[in-house]
């Protein structure tokens, strides 16, 4: 089997947006030779990737087989090209993340960055938001990704990723009367928003387990112990959103900010912040799909 790396970044493109126009428009094609495009993969492959509909286009089954490794085939050939074009940089840059997207997201783009940069020194704090930007503002970091819930700030918004309540497909806790809840342990915005949910749903509930960080509250949950507040594109493999039809909804609106020093104006810190908005794109065309 042959296939074309060209054809796997158009195919991801069309699985990213769910739409050939779209599609098209992403990588710089028209609707129409997206569409054959799609149709030379599929017969490379030997079977129907997408399932078109009124509304756009899904992932059939080996369209979901082939989208992971296509996603790493195309990430690698486009580090490849920066890597001969980008320009050589140096120097130190000091950056902030959060639990919620460090191993997700920006672990691939500091790496990817690293790799492309071997002569910038990476310093990573990882941890707390509200931490990281008080550092922003005192001068100790140049960059830091932040999770903003309520009081938004005037950074750069990377993406909308709105806290949910969240149960184990398995356990099923939320069936539970009273609901068992899993919180941050320290946290306003538990009083503020999390518990203002069910409380204004008139859903009974008890504070069953509590944790400092959000690897805590995806513990509680795949556990069996309890529900828990997490954001919409962190939600862990064998769980699901609770819904309106739950007796549930979306806690905020929460949005991932990116901030950044006035005084890191460095090569090396723009190239960074560069590769934290890619990630965050590529991550953002995928919630909005799934």
């Amino acid at each position: 089997m042959n296939l074309d790396s060209d054809l796997l970044r158009t195919f991801v493109a069309v699985a990213e947006t769910g739409n050939f126009t779209r599609a098209g428009e992403r990588v710089g094609r028209t609707q129409s030779a997206v569409s054959m495009q799609v149709k030379r993969l599929e017969d490379a492959v030997g079977d129907v990737l997408f399932e078109r509909g009124s509304r756009g286009v899904v992932l059939t089954r080996r369209g979901s087989l082939l989208l992971p490794n296509a996603r790493r085939i195309v990430a690698l050939m486009q580090e490849t090209v920066a890597a001969f074009r980008a320009p050589p940089l140096s120097g130190l840059v000091r950056i902030g993340i959060p639990e919620e997207y460090g191993q997700s997201i920006l672990s691939r783009a500091l790496g990817a960055f690293s790799k492309r940069h071997p002569d910038v020194d990476l310093t990573v704090n990882y941890g707390c938001s509200a931490v990281h930007l008080g550092k922003v503002r005192a001068g100790e970091l140049d960059l830091a990704v932040i999770f903003e819930w309520q009081d938004f700030s005037e950074g750069e918004i990377l993406m909308t990723d709105p806290t949910v309540w969240v149960t184990s497909t398995v356990h099923r806790m939320h069936e539970e009367t009273p609901v068992p809840i899993a919180l941050y342990g320290s946290s306003g915005w538990c009083r503020e928003f999390a518990l203002r949910s069910p409380e204004q749903r008139g859903v009974d509930y008890r504070i069953a387990y509590s944790s400092d960080t959000s690897g805590g509250l995806k513990l509680a949950v795949l556990s069996g112990l309890a529900i828990a507040p997490i954001s919409r594109s962190n939600i862990p493999e064998g769980c699901r959103e609770l819904g309106p039809a739950d007796g549930f909804g979306d806690i905020d609106a929460s949005h991932v900010v990116l901030h950044r020093h006035p005084g890191a104006t460095g090569g090396a810190v723009g190239g960074m912040a560069d590769a934290i908005r890619e990630a965050f794109g590529t991550l953002s065309a995928t919630s909005m799909v799934a």
